[in-house]
């Protein structure tokens, strides 16, 4: 599936095409270069799963922790880590097996550990306002 995003006020109806699309799926990884959009379309996805708290990206603590209408999101940024046994410090596996929805940036850092079936959306930037998101099942 590809989407076109035309500045921010697209973000929200791409956020709920995406989650239409996704349909059962809890694993989605998001690649892009820095500055993107990766943490803003995560950002228009929790709010379209019901999360009322601010998301922030969560660079320096790992994993962020979201509630959503009573389910959980974890959101994840892993541009820091140096190798993957931090990722096994943080319990990695007891996030992405948990039945929760897991948003992961940067998930080339943790590729070998990433579960057998995700949501890939890659995003490209055109220009300053606008995106185009390549979304498929892995």
């Amino acid at each position: 599936m590809k989407l076109e995003v035309n500045g921010l006020a697209g973000l929200d109806q791409a956020a709920q095409a995406i989650l239409a699309h996704a349909q059962q799926e809890r694993i989605f990884i998001f690649e892009g270069e820095m500055g993107a959009g990766k943490t803003t379309l995560i950002k228009a996805l929790a709010k379209a799963m019901g999360v009322t708290e601010v998301v922030t990206s969560p660079t320096f603590s790992i994993v962020n922790e979201y509630d959503a209408s009573g389910e959980v999101i974890y959101h994840f940024d892993f541009y820091r880590i140096k190798n993957l046994q931090e990722a096994y410090d943080i319990g990695y596996e007891e996030y992405f097996y948990s039945g929760n929805t897991c948003f992961i940036e940067w998930p080339e850092k943790v590729e070998s550990l990433l579960p057998e079936h995700y949501l890939k959306i890659e995003i490209t930037a055109p220009n300053e306002s606008d995106r185009l998101l390549s979304i498929s099942k892995i």
